[in-house]
């Protein structure tokens, strides 16, 4: 159920960015209405074109400089969900020893699955819908991205090495980029966790298929900001969370525990000694 509503709530979302890159088509000005064009839509085009005018003018700088601001400001909170997921993978052996456990479909004991559920995730400082906060943060900010380049004259006209900002990009280098590295984020952080899954696999090759037909179709500005921000987050992973240092330590730790249940048995166990002749 739990990966169901996970994977609906991707769907959702999904919809959402559709519905939101249809609304509002007209020119954002000073003199735009609403507290999405006004407060949202109208300050990223401010704070884009303000950031180009440090760069020599150059709104392709200004995005990617407005990238690494939004996704440093978001840091904290995808630093989290990267731990609360890797708790979560460490608690998959408990949460199938529950479900054997409770494994009937009766009311009483799917209420008290429920119940020691809740109290295994409590106990171990894990929020289940903690993974899917950052997400849902994330879309407005990609929207408001997608509005503030499409309604914003000097945005959508403006070229940034081979692109026109408010277009498709002709060679596809940028969609194939923001797909490869959306990969590598996702393959990242599912090789720190201790158990795959039937999820976190297909979200490996979902969200890269979605972000190519994305990058392929919408303004290539679009396309930018993924790289950039996919670029980041592969760095913040191999830095934060490294999954080859995350491997290492929890063989340590297996073997360590090998060889105390090894020591253990031999102590329980002593071998008798040879009679001298």
């Amino acid at each position: 159920m739990k990966k169901r509503k996970r994977l609906l709530l991707l769907l959702g979302t999904v919809l959402l960015a559709v519905v939101l890159a249809g609304c509002g088509t007209a020119p954002i000005t000073a003199e735009s209405t609403g507290f999405w064009d006004r407060y949202i839509v109208l300050n990223f085009s401010r704070v884009i074109i303000w950031l180009s005018d440090l760069f020599g003018g150059s709104y392709g700088l200004g995005i990617i400089v407005f990238t690494l601001i939004i996704r440093i400001i978001l840091l904290p909170l995808m630093h989290g969900q990267t731990k609360s997921t890797r708790k979560m993978s460490e608690l998959q052996p408990q949460l199938k020893a529950l479900q054997a456990t409770y494994s009937s479909k009766d009311a009483e004991t799917q209420s008290k699955l429920k119940e020691e559920t809740s109290k295994l995730y409590s106990e171990a400082g894990v929020n289940p819908a903690a993974g899917c906060l950052p997400l849902l943060i994330q879309m407005p900010v990609l929207m408001g991205l997608y509005q503030s380049i499409s309604r914003t004259e000097a945005l959508s006209t403006g070229n940034f090495l081979w692109m026109n900002l408010g277009k498709p990009d002709p060679m596809f280098i940028l969609p194939v980029l923001a797909a490869i590295l959306t990969y590598a984020t996702t393959k990242l952080s599912s090789m720190s966790q201790a158990e795959s899954n039937a999820t976190t696999t297909s979200m490996m090759y979902m969200m890269p298929a979605l972000i190519l037909f994305m990058g392929i179709t919408l303004p290539s500005a679009l396309s930018l900001y993924w790289v950039v921000g996919n670029a980041f987050s592969v760095g913040q992973t191999l830095l934060l969370n490294n999954p080859f240092k995350i491997r290492k330590e929890r063989e340590e730790k297996l073997q360590a525990e090998r060889e105390r249940q090894r020591a253990l048995e031999k102590a329980l166990n002593p071998k008798k000694k040879k009679k001298k002749k």
